[in-house]
């Protein structure tokens, strides 16, 4: 238990910092952002109340937008998707794995991780663009805007997740 919790705390610092120090000066052709905070929140272990993810989230969000100068929108999408975690679980993995189980390829495999990441990552992107728009005064530049940072955002969190399968097959 305290190694997970170890764990999860080197995750939430090392994604937060390099989400504020690297990633938030990236803006791949004015349209995508890659959001790679979330890589903490999506990989809680599982078998946590569902209020201690939304405690985390609203927190991961809240610092991203005191650094990023967003007032609320990153902790309004950060809760919105730390509450639909436990059920894109369920719908995508179906089956009870053993609590303290870290989301991974390993534990869910390719297809159902990857599901998992890309609709989690959909569901923020899309809460934060609609609050970061508010009129929708061009609707197509926003759906560009969500479908290119949730490629983008999603191709590295699976690209990071590839290299720590790597890793801990190297350190077997």
């Amino acid at each position: 238990m305290i190694h997970n919790v170890v764990r999860s705390a080197v995750y939430f610092v090392v994604c937060i910092a390099i989400q504020i120090l690297v990633l938030n000066n990236i803006h791949f052709l004015r349209v995508a952002i890659p959001f790679f905070y979330l890589y903490f929140i999506i990989k809680i272990p599982l078998g946590y109340s569902r209020s201690y993810i939304l405690i985390l989230s609203f927190i991961t969000g809240l610092i991203i937008d005191a650094f990023s100068n967003t007032p609320g929108m990153h902790t309004a999408a950060c809760t919105l998707a730390g509450f639909a975690r436990e059920p894109l679980i369920q719908f995508f993995i179906g089956k009870d794995l053993p609590h303290d189980t870290f989301p991974s390829y390993k534990s869910f495999g390719y297809g159902g991780f990857i599901r998992y990441v890309v609709t989690f990552v959909s569901i923020h992107h899309i809460a934060l663009y609609l609050l970061e728009s508010i009129t929708l005064f061009d609707p197509l530049l926003i759906f560009i805007r969500i479908v290119a940072s949730v490629l983008m955002t999603s191709i590295l969190i699976c690209a990071v997740e590839a290299f720590n399968l790597e890793t801990q097959k190297s350190g077997e």
